[in-house]
């Protein structure tokens, strides 16, 4: 029988799950931005562990503060506020009860302070392409009610989504989908990248959308799906297609990041960890089935 993780523990070891896997458009082992790189990621990921450990006697919104400030302290660009809003909720679950269940009874708790916790921490965070908005806007101030704010955000963010949905898309779809992988004989890696692929195709990506606009995002899904339609993982004509879908992404300065996706995949890990759906110890991480086991831009002469 495997031994179980801390809650902290599992949140570190999500992040650095996702941020290893060579995701087409995202930071990873073997790609950078020029304002952010995968040192930033390892140091975010270890910085948040103590405010999610304590995450259930603290509450939602006290720890989303906690675990920004204490990344702020060590990488200056926001590298996991949609990570950590995410987390945190998860995190807050009595661990005695399954996610399930216990979701929906913490998003139900949540009070006027979690609501000024985490605006205080956004603006901490200063993420990019937040723009105005006529309701709820981060700059007027927080609402009484964050649950009300994160419905109001609902139709154009994938984040907020999940506190209205009660995690829906993470709990039902990515969690599977990851397991799914997984059962197919993929590598952990492999599995990931194509849970990114099955997410952006089915609903874009929310950083994209604010960065670039709808359409742009739209493109992004049909780009996705063309690389699911060309094979699985293992298949030379998937790789390709997936190292033209990474230079599609990572030219125009990488605005078209799909940092919302990378976000829901590593709030699903930390489900799968805490769960124990991913088998422990992880060998099969570092055993990729392509070519492009590094970085697809690499192909291609991007960095």
């Amino acid at each position: 029988m495997q031994q179980s993780l801390s809650i902290g523990q599992c949140a570190t070891l999500a992040c650095l799950l996702e941020v290893a896997a060579p995701k087409p458009g995202n930071v990873h082992r073997g790609a950078d931005f020029e304002d952010l790189t995968f040192g930033d990621f390892l140091v975010s990921a270890t910085a948040i562990a103590p405010a999610m450990e304590a995450a259930s006697r603290r509450g939602v919104g006290p720890t989303v503060l906690a675990a920004i400030q204490a990344t702020h302290q060590w990488v200056a660009t926001n590298s996991n506020l949609g990570t950590v809003l995410l987390l945190a909720p998860l995190a807050t679950v009595a661990p005695s009860e399954t996610l399930q269940c216990g979701i929906a009874e913490v998003l139900r708790g949540l009070t006027a302070r979690d609501s000024l916790c985490v605006y205080q921490a956004i603006r901490v965070a200063k993420p990019g392409g937040l723009g105005t908005v006529r309701s709820m806007d981060v700059a007027t101030g927080a609402p009484d009610d964050l649950l009300q704010a994160m419905a109001a955000a609902a139709d154009r963010d994938m984040v907020a989504r999940q506190y209205d949905n009660q995690f829906a898309t993470v709990l039902r779809e990515i969690v599977q989908w990851l397991s799914t992988g997984l059962e197919q004989g993929w590598a952990l890696s492999d599995s990931i990248v194509h849970c990114q692929l099955q997410l952006i195709s089915r609903y874009g990506d929310s950083l994209i959308a604010r960065k670039c606009g709808q359409a742009q995002s739209r493109e992004a899904a049909d780009r996705a799906a063309t690389v699911l339609e060309s094979g699985r993982p293992g298949d030379p004509k998937y790789f390709r297609a997936l190292s033209d879908l990474d230079f599609w992404m990572r030219t125009d300065h990488h605005h078209r990041n799909p940092g919302t996706t990378a976000d829901l995949i590593a709030a699903g890990l930390f489900v799968a960890l805490r769960d124990q759906v991913l088998p422990l110890p992880l060998r099969a991480f570092a055993t990729l089935s392509g070519p492009e086991n590094n970085s697809a831009s690499k192909q291609k002469g991007i960095q």
